[in-house]
């Protein structure tokens, strides 16, 4: 196993290496040796922001010009303003000419600011070659064509030098009387935001450089703004890119020398601060970074991540320390299931690296910052979560024998002692003849030492409750039954009132539902488990026994079945099941000596369960059904239940947490049992996380439509492993469904619906328990009346609402910018994933009315099937 174990890592550290080598190819481009004629240029470093500063320091300016003086014969800035008038006297030092700027907007008093200072430097300085009043200022809408050809006429009158605007070539193409106010055309260039693909990019400069003198062949055309962004968004065939930034750097150089071109290449040092007004890839346009360091040289061989052997590494060390981690532990696995979990190991120590380097190399305003954090912690959720639902899919599929593989024990016909056991059953505004048809099915349990415990809790019909009184009356000598008129603890109430009238000689207590037909082997097959005195509960599955009334039944029992024949199954090889309230088996003394039940938690029988492991003793899980009751009669109803059992998880583990944490010497929990109940409840989070990453989708997805210069489109980094994980959690549900619950494709598939349906519900539940301590009352839809389809979408209305809201977001961005940005479609795709519970529980409410009424009639409720009946599919489980 050793030797295999190697191979594995032998073969993981092959294909991570591979995958890097495949991202980082270098790229051979011709190489450039001269000095760059003009670039532009915003002194600002990290920290520093033009709007409200703090602005840089004349002697970071300096630092600026005397790095970019080894390189650049002429700079360009864009304002007088916030410190930028040093930059003309600083820049004669190092011999090099400045293209003044004046930012003239509808700022009146601002713009009149910049003309007077643009003016005195320009007559001060006589490295001054060129002034630039505004830049795209038309494009933004900012200033008129008149009142910015009136700015333009107004320093004209007073300077010596050329006088100009700067604006993109198609507003100059659209305004040519701008052009006869102006000595030269000051022309942005920049084929990313036209979608040029890289490759053609430099040639279509030249083109756009060529229609401008055709057009304008008396005026000298200055490329004002020239360019290509290194990281930020796609768009459309554009690819911002380190490599390509060079690629398009070095070639554009050369054919500007060639032809002579003046021009400023945008810009010298990126510039975190336009994160938040320009969208991520308005920071990526220096040649220098932020920290003045070079991103690419202009010779030789160009490499998007030149340090990823490090890289590579890295996520081949990290990913193979998880491995051996967990090869000590996997010695019941074949190959195949170490295969597995190793690749998803070092899958996500890989995903870890890039993260982390990609973290490393961006320009995080503290808005971006937060919003990065959440989707980082997001994506360490399902990091983990995709850890759990492996390991527990390579156990339940590759694992070489069943360590605690309990069945149900061949009766003993020569057993002497069979400890009493007594069945508590406690009921609530039942149906009579329900309960009738439970303890009667209780009483043909062949066991020689029983008695049944009735515990009625807060029914207030007499009507409901008096026939089961009546029906109890002749049958004292094996059923008790008590009518406890107000029972503020419920259920956990009632139980404990049932153990307080427990004859004194029951060794055993039993739990069953009051909708439980139970099979008459059920307490010889699994009391004899008690014999040994470590075991404190015997626990078999919950089944149901109506599933062919609906499709909608069908397909929630079917969906029932993956917990107890997959989780169950696994949680009991490491001794940490979920106790669950019926066919539910309790040595007495464990019960006492544990506290009784909990009257506090809504899952009184889970927290038992927790409890009684605690305190070392053993559970036993019989995947065998010895009983069968009733499920859900609706989707509400189905929404309710799960509601209950989530909100329940989370008071357990509020008040259980530090009983879970690895140190903790407080119980005898082992570390396996911690795992199987963090883990196990962790994917409840992760749906309340999807439910508030559901609503800050549409937030953003409204901040994208209603302004797009505010908000950008989250990074694919993010957007993609969450669809990844996706695809990963329905093809290990079909998987494990196929080897383990053994239905039919279309019943898996429709359990799956089943389960996805209930998203939002859990994910509510557990925001609930988070932040309150009581269980919030729920108003079950009173439609009853209503036609079918109106009470099935009343069930679903708020993920109805949700679905509605997601699918319009997803169409929304599409539509406005999927013809542009590729990044818009990763987004709409996740905003459709997103969807997808929402679309699950409307279609399981719609599967649930209508097949219980002719063409939108009225509802008809099931009738109560008759174990009387011998012909009666439901008159024994």
């Amino acid at each position: 196993m050793r030797l295999q174990n190697l191979g594995i890592l032998a073969i993981l550290a092959l294909a991570t290496t591979a995958f890097w080598v495949a991202f980082n190819q270098p790229r051979e481009e011709a190489g450039w040796n001269g000095r760059i004629t003009g670039i532009s240029y915003s002194p600002y470093r990290t920290g520093q922001n033009p709007n409200g500063g703090p602005h840089p320091t004349p002697e970071q300016i300096d630092e600026d010009l005397k790095l970019m003086s080894e390189r650049v014969d002429r700079v360009r800035v864009y304002t007088t303003q916030d410190g930028h008038n040093v930059v003309p006297a600083l820049a004669q030092k190092y011999d090099m000419t400045v293209t003044l700027g004046a930012w003239v907007d509808n700022r009146k008093e601002r713009s009149e600011r910049e003309v007077r200072d643009v003016v005195r430097l320009a007559r001060t300085h006589r490295n001054v070659d060129r002034v630039i009043v505004g830049n795209e200022a038309l494009l933004r809408n900012e200033l008129t064509v008149p009142e910015l050809i009136q700015y333009i006429r107004r320093v004209r009158d007073q300077v010596e030098m050329p006088v100009s605007t700067a604006e993109t070539w198609d507003v100059w193409l659209a305004n040519p009387e701008l052009a006869q106010a102006v000595d030269f055309i000051a022309v942005q260039i920049l084929p990313y935001w036209d979608g040029t693909e890289i490759g053609q990019a430099v040639e279509s400069v030249f083109q756009r450089y060529q229609q401008l003198r055709r057009t304008f062949p008396d005026k000298k055309i200055v490329l004002s703004e020239v360019g290509w962004p290194s990281d930020g968004r796609m768009r459309l065939e554009s690819v911002p890119s380190r490599v390509n930034q060079a690629s398009f750097i070095r070639q554009f150089l050369a054919r500007a020398d060639d032809w002579g071109l003046d021009y400023y290449v945008i810009e010298a040092f990126d510039q975190p601060w336009k994160h938040s007004t320009e969208g991520g890839v308005g920071a990526y346009w220096g040649i220098w970074n932020a920290d003045r360091t070079p991103k690419f040289a202009f010779q030789g061989t160009l490499q998007e991540r030149p340090s990823w052997p490090l890289l590579a590494g890295l996520s081949v060390a990290v990913g193979a320390l998880f491995s051996l981690l967990f090869f000590r532990r996997a010695g019941n696995l074949r190959f195949s299931g170490r295969f597995a979990y190793a690749a998803i190991l070092q899958s996500l120590a890989g995903g870890a690296v890039w993260v982390g380097f990609v973290t490393a190399t961006k320009y995080l305003t503290p808005s971006a910052m937060f919003v990065w954090g959440v989707m980082v912690l997001s994506m360490l959720l399902l990091a983990i979560i995709l850890l759990a639902e492996g390991r527990e899919m390579i156990d339940a599929l590759w694992s070489k024998a069943m360590r605690r593989g309990f069945r149900p024990l061949k009766v003993d016909a020569e057993r002497q002692h069979w400890p009493k056991v007594s069945i508590h059953l406690p009921i609530y505004n039942e149906p009579p003849q329900m309960v009738m048809q439970t303890i009667d099915s209780l009483l043909r349990l062949d066991y020689p030492a029983l008695e049944i415990v009735v515990v009625d809790n807060n029914t207030r019909d007499e009507d409901v409750w008096r026939p089961v009184e009546a029906y109890c009356a002749d049958k004292t000598d094996r059923v008790k039954f008590l009518h406890i008129p107000h029972c503020p603890g419920f259920k956990a109430q009632a139980l404990n009132i049932a153990l307080a009238n427990t004859s004194p000689d029951a060794e055993i207590v039993g739990v069953v539902d009051s909708d439980y037909l139970v099979q008459a082997d059920w307490l010889k097959s699994l009391v004899p488990y008690f014999d040994r005195q470590e075991v404190g509960f015997v626990q078999a599955p919950q089944d149901h026994r109506d599933a062919h009334l609906s499709p909608f039944k069908r397909m929630i029992n079917w969906e029932y079945a993956g917990f107890f024949n997959i989780g169950m199954v696994q949680r009991n090889e490491d001794n940490a099941i979920i106790q669950h309230g019926t066919m539910t088996l309790i040595r007495r003394q464990a019960l006492v000596e544990t506290g009784q039940w909990g009257e506090w938690c809504i899952v009184e029988d889970a927290e038992l369960g927790l409890r009684l492991l605690e305190a070392g003793w053993e559970s036993v899980y019989v995947n065998h059904s010895f009983g069968h009751g009733l499920s859900p009669d609706s989707f509400s109803g189905f929404k309710r239940q799960r509601f209950r059992w989530a909100y329940g998880a989370v008071q357990i583990l509020k008040r259980h947490w530090r009983a879970l944490l690895p140190w903790d010497k407080s119980t005898k929990l082992t570390p396996a049992q911690r795992y199987h109940f963090v883990m196990g409840w962790l994917p409840w989070f992760a749906d309340a996380l999807s439910v508030v990453l559901a609503v800050m989708g549409l937030v953003w997805t409204a901040g994208l439509l209603i302004a797009p210069s505010y908000f950008d489109f989250p990074l694919t980094i993010f957007l993609a492993p969450t669809i990844a994980v996706f695809a990963f959690k329905l093809i290990r549900f079909f998987w494990l469904y196929s080897a383990k619950v053994q239905c039919d494709v279309g019943d898996c598939l429709r359990a799956g619906v089943a389960g996805l349906a209930l998203t939002y519900t859990i994910g509510y539940a557990m925001l609930a328990g988070l932040f309150t301590k009581k269980l919030p009352f729920h108003r079950t839809p009173k439609m009853e009346d209503k036609p079918a389809l109106v009470q099935a979408l009343a069930m679903a209305r708020t993920e109805a609402v949700m679905l509605t809201l997601l699918v319009l977001g997803g169409l929304a961005i599409g539509l406005r910018f999927g013809t542009l940005d590729r990044e818009a479609w990763v987004w709409s795709a996740t905003l459709f994933v997103q969807a997808t519970p929402y679309a699950a529980a409307v279609y399981t409410a719609v599967r649930d009315a209508l097949p219980k009424v002719a063409i939108f009639g009225r509802l008809r409720k099931p009738a109560l099937p008759n174990p009387g009946d011998p012909t009666s599919a439901d008159a024994h489980p």
